[in-house]
């Protein structure tokens, strides 16, 4: 079944993408819950020309991402945590939302939700790798250091 994404969806699509799904996961989650609109042939036509008038907005905010990956690549990037006497073990774990308050604290605007820490859990003072997602076509692996408090 062929639908319209209200707005972005892990793992299925981002807002104003046409999709293809089950009839049950579109009926019974998608369209109730407000995520998703049926492909009828008029939501098409009103989608097309969205995304027609769209499109100029797009290439913008595109071409805003990628400057700020290449920003981001270049920029050093540390998130602070609090350590157990041995100097070296964390308390805890260092997850997105601590990285993304150290990306904003720099003056970089970013989503904790398109944050992915790369690799385990970080238990340990030391360098690390998270991928970002600055819009649909463009994300940046950028390197961040954990150290002590």
């Amino acid at each position: 079944m062929e639908i319209i994404l209200k707005e972005d969806i892990a793992n299925l699509g981002f807002k104003n993408e046409l999709v293809n799904v089950k009839p049950g996961y579109a009926r019974n989650y998608l369209i109730p819950q407000g995520k998703a609109l049926a492909a009828t042939a008029s939501n098409k036509k009103v989608w097309e020309e969205n995304v027609r008038q769209r499109s100029h907005k797009e290439e913008k905010l595109r071409a805003d991402a990628e400057k700020l990956a290449t920003i981001l690549k270049s920029e050093k990037i540390s998130v602070g945590a609090k350590v157990g006497e041995s100097g070296k073990k964390i308390f805890g774990s260092v997850n997105n939302i601590q990285l993304a308050d150290s990306i904003v604290a720099k003056g970089h605007q970013v989503d904790k939700k398109n944050i992915k820490i790369l690799g385990s859990q970080i238990k340990e003072i030391g360098a690390y790798q998270a991928e970002i997602r600055l819009h649909k076509d463009v994300s940046v692996t950028i390197d961040f250091d954990v150290v002590a408090e």
